[in-house]
């Protein structure tokens, strides 16, 4: 049983079997995201976000790559924009799902993350936030909603932050392609 099952237990069976076969076996997904900046000061802080995390803003659409899989100890997502940009995350599992959570390294910031299951698809809900191991207020952050669905076959995802007051951030979404399960790491 691999780490997603495992810490999901009977949930797991609420996902669609996309999103299953996807977190029995890892793999990767490809297609082409939509990259939006918010608007007016909103759209400047977007922007500074954008450029620290390294994603590319200078078209609204990119090709996009993710390759998802699991070891002993964590789920691993190394995300790929405009076939240049690396934006890598490990998320350890803590406690059981519906009352555990997921802790998101990326960089310097972790997050933890509960999941909510809604209609087969997986919902991220942010529970707290450490800045270099430092416990930080999550209303210092900018408000993140994050989620993995399944439409026509395909994995429709949407990550977007967002700031009381000034509205949207930015945001990436897009519906990707599945590329043939292999055998080899992330089986």
């Amino acid at each position: 049983m691999h780490i997603v099952e495992r810490w999901f237990g009977a949930g797991f069976n609420q996902f669609h079997p996309l999103l299953q076969l996807l977190h029995r076996q890892g793999g990767r997904l490809y297609g082409q995201v939509d990259l939006q900046l918010g608007n007016g000061l909103a759209g400047l802080v977007g922007a500074r976000l954008v450029a620290r995390l390294g994603i590319p803003t200078t078209q609204p659409r990119v090709d996009f790559q993710v390759e998802i899989h699991s070891d002993a100890v964590a789920l691993h997502w190394n995300r790929c924009f405009a076939d240049t940009v690396q934006l890598r995350s490990a998320f350890q599992p803590k406690g059981s799902w519906p009352h555990g959570y997921w802790l998101e390294t990326t960089g310097a910031l972790t997050l933890a993350l509960a999941v909510d299951v809604r209609e087969g698809g997986w919902y991220w809900q942010p529970l707290r936030a450490w800045l270099h191991g430092i416990p930080i207020p999550l209303w210092l952050l900018p408000r993140t909603q994050a989620y993995k669905r399944i439409e026509n076959g395909l994995y429709h995802f949407y990550v977007g932050f967002s700031l009381p007051l000034l509205g949207k951030l930015f945001s990436y979404s897009g519906a990707l392609q599945a590329e043939a399960p292999a055998t080899g790491p992330y089986s």
